[in-house]
């Protein structure tokens, strides 16, 4: 049997991808919007999709569609009850970028802890010129050594940014899932982990029970001056809330990969803002050359390990 295999969102992935060890055809489209999708999967029993999204309505109009190979971690562009209830396989990317999204995560809280981009925009401005001093005494510095990094999610990045925050110094904390009384060994209750935490970096899916995990409430109620690191999913926190409470001084920094809506063509509060504590990336964390190399190499060896007949990285 010769597949036919369609990537309808190849730009998505800009590194070389691996050719399958197999009978098949390939096709490749740069993008695909959601008008194009049952024309350019017509035919395909074998869809690599990285961002496009597959509906019930999507998945019922492609009756001949037999594997969803998703080329990455997070999937909640996809119908999984509908794939399950028409046999159609998923499989995604599993750690492939725990050390790199934990670099950039990193990155990120270090630059907000010591205010870099607030004396970046004071040496533009002129300010280091006119000091009466030898330096410029500006936005507050504070440490890592001492401080204590809270993580929500303690799966492979966030054990990759544990591991990063201890060699610094830091003391590490996870946090309970919210509203949960029972406290499970090696996590802290929600509201206090909240309380105590200089730091919170989010790294946790988008879902259901996660949607707005951090709103106005639970922002106010994070320890003075703290800073939140996001390069998880942009869903998880509200973000007019947290423009909010950097405005209002609650915060003393937040650092953001991720947007409710990417790419942002509509705008986005965190966009418009233009805090100099306020640091937005466009969503690269997982975008080192390496991490998108292991990527690739996955995405191909799951869809190999299913002709075979294997359950490598199913979620069906």
């Amino acid at each position: 049997m010769t597949h036919h295999i369609v990537f309808v969102d190849r730009d998505s992935l800009p590194v070389p991808v691996p050719s399958c060890a197999f009978p098949h055809r390939y096709t490749e489209y740069a993008a695909t919007s959601r008008e194009q999708i049952i024309a350019h999967c017509a035919d395909a029993d074998i869809v690599i999709t990285n961002k496009v999204a597959f509906d019930a309505a999507t998945l019922a109009a492609l009756p001949q569609l037999k594997l969803l190979a998703v080329a990455a971690t997070g999937y909640n562009h996809i119908d999984l009850a509908a794939c399950r209830e028409r046999g159609i396989a998923v499989a995604n990317i599993r750690n492939y970028g725990d050390q790199t999204v934990a670099e950039h995560a990193f990155m990120l809280m270090m630059a907000l802890m010591r205010n870099l981009p607030a004396y970046q925009r004071d040496v533009a401005a002129g300010v280091w010129q006119n000091a009466p001093q030898f330096c410029h005494f500006g936005a507050p510095i504070r440490d890592l050594q001492g401080a204590t990094l809270g993580i929500v999610g303690s799966g492979g990045i966030g054990q990759a940014m544990a591991q990063r925050a201890r060699a610094f110094g830091m003391t590490v904390q996870f946090a309970e899932r919210k509203g949960e009384t029972a406290v499970r060994d090696g996590y802290v209750a929600f509201d206090d982990f909240l309380a105590t935490s200089d730091v919170i970096s989010l790294h946790c899916p988008l879902n259901d029970e996660t949607r707005n995990l951090f709103s106005q409430n639970e922002l106010m109620a994070m320890k003075p001056g703290a800073v939140l690191v996001n390069t998880a999913r942009g869903g998880l926190v509200d973000e007019e809330a947290l423009v909010a409470a950097l405005k209002f001084g609650q915060l003393g920094g937040a650092g953001f990969d991720v947007l409710s809506v990417e790419p942002p063509r509509e705008g986005n509060p965190l966009l418009k803002a233009r805090l100099p504590h306020l640091i937005v990336t466009p969503h690269v964390g997982w975008a080192s050359r390496e991490a998108m190399a292991r990527l690739a190499a996955q995405l191909i060896g799951n869809i190999e390990a299913w002709v075979r007949g294997e359950r490598q990285n199913r979620l069906d």
